[in-house]
């Protein structure tokens, strides 16, 4: 069914595996775990446009049926509207088996894209607007800001991400470029 490389399990093609799973199916609805993994698996990947077709795609029948699936789809509409302490809390529920890990990497991987954000659009945060933005308690979100290697002020409890140095840029090959130039300079005198 999935891939898994050592512990890990490959979720892109256990996504695409799903996606065929729900078309070979057709017209009659696909189990539920289908449909719950592979909403979890949009969200995962942060690709909120294909999970709002596929629930506008899943029966009534299976909506109505399964909890857990509108439990997924609460996620999804607080990812949509980016509310993060939102999302943390829909994300703190029990869930099955079947999407346990998946759930899981969904929480990781929007506080990583939360970080990211803080990083490339703050030049001070308070630690409590930056805890509700990873999903953490104020402390905690504060270790996390060290670990990263952020300046925290304990008095002011700010705290100061640390910019990311910009890829180098690739060198200009100057004889390169003045050659297709005076090419198109010719071109255009002729």
């Amino acid at each position: 069914m999935a891939a898994v490389v050592g512990s890990t399990v490959d979720y892109g093609l256990l996504g695409v595996d799903l996606e065929r799973q729900e078309l070979e199916f057709g017209a009659t609805p696909s189990p539920p775990t289908v449909y719950s993994q592979l909403l979890a698996i949009y969200l995962l990947q942060n690709d909120l446009c294909n999970a709002k077709f596929l629930w506008k795609r899943i029966p009534y029948s299976v909506k109505q049926s399964t909890s857990e699936l509108s439990t997924i789809w609460q996620v999804a509409q607080k990812m949509w509207i980016k509310d993060y302490s939102a999302i943390y809390e829909a994300l703190r529920k029990e869930w099955s088996e079947e999407v346990k890990s998946i759930m899981a990497a969904v929480e990781e991987s929007v506080r990583t894209r939360a970080l990211r954000l803080v990083r490339l659009a703050y030049s001070s945060i308070n630690a409590d607007e930056f805890a509700t933005f990873v999903g953490m308690p104020a402390e905690r979100a504060i270790q996390a800001a060290i670990e990263e290697g952020w300046e925290v002020d304990q008095n002011t409890r700010i705290i100061i991400p640390k910019r990311l140095e910009p890829p180098p840029a690739p060198p200009i090959m100057n004889e390169q470029h003045l050659s297709v130039l005076t090419q198109y300079v010719t071109f255009m005198e002729n």
